[in-house]
């Protein structure tokens, strides 16, 4: 049973002197239910510092979304970190998950995404979303929640993402009250009584900058000044910061920044803050995992001036004294989102770097980078974290991480997409890298080349293969011309092509480029060459995917008589295609020769792998199911039971292969009219199914429904449903 209130994803920390906005914020019970409300700066502040803001939206927000959860307002709470789409959609991800809800096994994150915001549309359940910096209103395009019974809260500096949002209502957010700032101070440098004397006029020197009064605060705190003393001291260094900016706030906000900074670089052990301000400049300012940085590239960018590799104390009192200059915070809770720095303190610490030092840090983050995705058991949070972090650092650096070839870090984050499922940011992500790539190596350069594969490979898990086809060809031709035809490039560009051809329903052309690539790599490497044979077994499954058995039987059949004589018929290669080629005579009705490659197949792999390797057991059930299509269901019967077996010992009952062996086992029964033994089968093979991948997952809605044919079946033929009564499920579970 799920356990109201729910609280998904993870709010920013709101710091212990955080005053409520009452005079120039809003509260929780001015948001509306069924409508959404965009927290944005007003205008006057939204014009300095290149409209990064710092009025305290994601502060008013974090404060919001605590009370929401802390007086339940609401059954679920979801913070959205929306740095991009994909930040979205996983976010959404978990909330589902955090419902008990999935995502099932398999399902993408999309479906997932789609599947949560339906659920926010049923009215019986309270909830709040907070989708905390949206730059692009492109980023929450058909992912906007709705519903009658929800709560939508945006912050944003962007006003055009009001235009997308249902039922918008925009609220600007502005500079502290005069009472506001006096409370923020007073709370938050916990000064005493000869402490706050000049309080008022400090506040008004500051423009009542939430920015600049956490800086101010910070440094009374930290080296117990006085209000004025502070303030002579801000005056100096604000007459210097004018003569920079031509704005006034951005000048105020700016002197504050840098008493701050000298404040951190002063604190034992002294001057490395500055050095790992610059380094945070570069990443996420919605948080950078610790694991960043306290990698060695990290540590090593700290203590480079001094020509020695930091230890981790050394970054931890580095950003210990960050903080308590009040320029970061840190949220030692979070792994994903450890560090956190405003946008406003990032632009101020790159434009006071010197001139090669941007890039020099730049490079550091993308080494630290690298380094924290080395680990392949990341959680989600952290990598999405990752990608951010990646996002900000690619916008900052600009070329100069992709040359003379692409950083891995670069690379590694549109793989992160890749493997996590996310097609629809990864086609926007290799779509990025393909014109940046192009433009900074030429489009002769291999990394081009393998960054506008990894666009096909995308615009393929994402159903759109048109635009896949029409990135491989291109590829393709750019390799014939740069490498020729029988370079391994080449050939492997070919093999794509032809791959993404018959997904895309074009097998004429598909075989085309298969029976091309065989004769270009033949005539390169020689008729028994691993890339010849390879090529030969390539041509088999393009006519096999064009529905021409008979010539895929016989190309299948040159593939393996070349392959026996050159490898060996023992040689993996070999044994793959003569299953290959079994498995094509038994789509092609001819039973008998499959059964007989079928048996040679099964006894190599128990020979040479043994008996319980997963290719014996694969050959296995090759010919199990070479058997019952021949109609001998008895034949197949000991072999499907040991298939079982073998699948539930080596990967679990809940595997999907598990759950298709069982199936198999069960329609084998049931063509062998048992009965009383196959709805047993079907319904073990549910219950594993629901309970391992979800209850609406597709293999387990498949097994239902093979389930209560196989039960019909045996109803009108021996009169008596088989089947076990099962518990009904409750109307949440549903």
């Amino acid at each position: 049973m799920v356990q109201w209130p729910i609280l998904s994803g993870q709010i920013p920390p709101v710091a212990a002197s955080y005053v409520a906005r009452q005079e120039t914020g809003l509260s929780l019970a001015s948001l509306g239910a069924g409508t959404t409300t965009l927290l944005v700066p007003a205008k006057d502040t939204a014009r300095s510092l290149d409209g990064l803001g710092g009025t305290g939206k994601t502060s008013l927000a974090a404060a919001l979304a605590n009370e929401c959860h802390e007086i339940r307002a609401a059954h679920l709470v979801v913070w959205v970190t929306a740095t991009g789409r994909d930040a979205v959609i996983t976010s959404y991800a978990q909330a589902l998950r955090d419902l008990g809800e999935g995502p099932y096994e398999g399902e993408t994150p999309e479906h997932a995404a789609d599947r949560f915001l339906d659920w926010l549309n049923r009215p019986d359940l309270a909830w709040l979303v907070v989708l905390d910096g949206v730059a692009d209103p492109a980023v929450v395009d058909g992912l906007w929640p709705a519903g009658p019974a929800g709560r939508v809260l945006v912050t944003t500096a962007n006003p055009a993402a009001a235009a997308a949002a249902a039922n918008p209502r925009t609220v600007e957010l502005g500079l502290f009250s005069p009472r506001e700032a006096l409370a923020y101070l007073f709370a938050s440098a916990r000064l005493d009584v000869s402490q706050r004397a000049g309080a008022l006029d400090l506040a008004t020197e500051l423009g009542f900058s939430p920015v600049a009064l956490r800086h101010a605060a910070a440094c009374l705190t930290a080296t117990e000044l006085d209000c004025r003393q502070y303030h002579s001291y801000f005056a100096e260094r604000r007459q210097a910061a004018a003569r920079a900016f031509a704005d006034g706030l951005e000048a105020t906000v700016a002197a504050a920044w840098s008493l701050s900074r000298e404040l951190a670089d002063q604190i034992a052990p002294p001057g490395l803050a500055s050095r790992a301000l610059g380094l945070l400049s570069v990443l996420s300012p919605h948080g950078i995992p610790y694991r960043v940085l306290s990698s060695e590239a990290a540590r090593a960018y700290l203590t480079e001036p001094a020509g020695f590799l930091a230890e981790e104390t050394h970054m931890r009192a580095a950003l210990g004294n960050l903080r308590r200059a009040g320029l970061i915070t840190i949220d030692e809770g979070s792994p994903a989102r450890t560090v956190l720095v405003h946008e406003v303190v990032q632009a101020l610490t790159r434009k006071s770097m010197p001139a090669t030092e941007p890039q020099r840090a730049a490079r550091a983050a993308a080494d630290a980078l690298a380094q924290a995705w080395s680990d392949p058991e990341l959680a989600p949070s952290v990598a999405q974290a990752l990608r951010d972090c990646t996002t900000t650092l690619r916008d900052t650096a600009g070329a100069a991480l992709l040359a003379p070839e692409c950083h891995p870090a670069i690379l590694q984050a549109g793989r992160s997409l890749d493997a996590d499922g996310l097609a629809g940011p990864a086609v926007a992500y290799w779509a990025a890298m393909a014109n940046a790539t192009q433009q900074a190596l030429g489009p002769a350069h291999p990394q081009t080349a393998a960054v506008r594969d990894l666009l096909g490979a995308a615009y393929q898990a994402s159903g759109r293969l048109g635009e896949a086809v029409g990135i491989y060809e291109g590829v393709l031709a750019d390799r014939e011309r740069t490498l020729g035809p029988g370079h391994p490039d080449t050939v492997a560009a070919r093999d794509r092509l032809s791959q993404s051809y018959l997904a895309a329903g074009r097998p004429t052309d598909a075989i085309g480029i298969a029976e091309r690539a065989l004769a270009s790599v033949e005539a390169a490497a020689g008729p028994n060459h691993p890339d010849t044979l390879t090529a030969h077994t390539n041509l088999a499954s393009a006519y096999l995917g064009a529905g021409r058995h008979d010539d895929a039987m016989a190309a299948f059949r040159r593939a393996l008589a070349r392959m026996e004589g050159a490898l060996g018929p023992d040689h993996p290669q070999t044994m793959a295609a003569r299953s290959s080629l079994a498995d094509t005579c038994r789509t092609s009705g001819r039973f008998k020769e499959a059964i007989a490659l079928g048996k040679r197949t099964l006894a190599d792999r128990e020979r040479v792998n043994g008996p319980a390797h997963p290719d014996t057991v694969s050959a296995r059930a090759s010919l199990a199911a070479a058997y019952r299509e021949a109609k001998k269901p008895k034949d197949a019967l000991a072999l499907y039971e040991q298939v079982v077996a073998d699948r539930e010992r080596q990967q679990g009952p809940g595997h999907p292969d598990t759950i298709l062996a069982r199936c198999d086992l069960a329609v084998t029964y049931l063509a062998a009219r048992k009965f009383g033994q196959s709805i047993p089968q079907y319904e073990r093979a549910l219950t594993d199914s629901e309970q391992a991948l979800g209850y609406h997952h597709p293999l387990t809605e498949s097994v239902r429904e093979d389930l209560n044919a196989a039960a019909s079946t045996a109803l009108s033929v021996t009169g008596i449903d088989l089947r076990t009564p099962r518990p009904a499920r409750s109307l949440l579970a549903a």
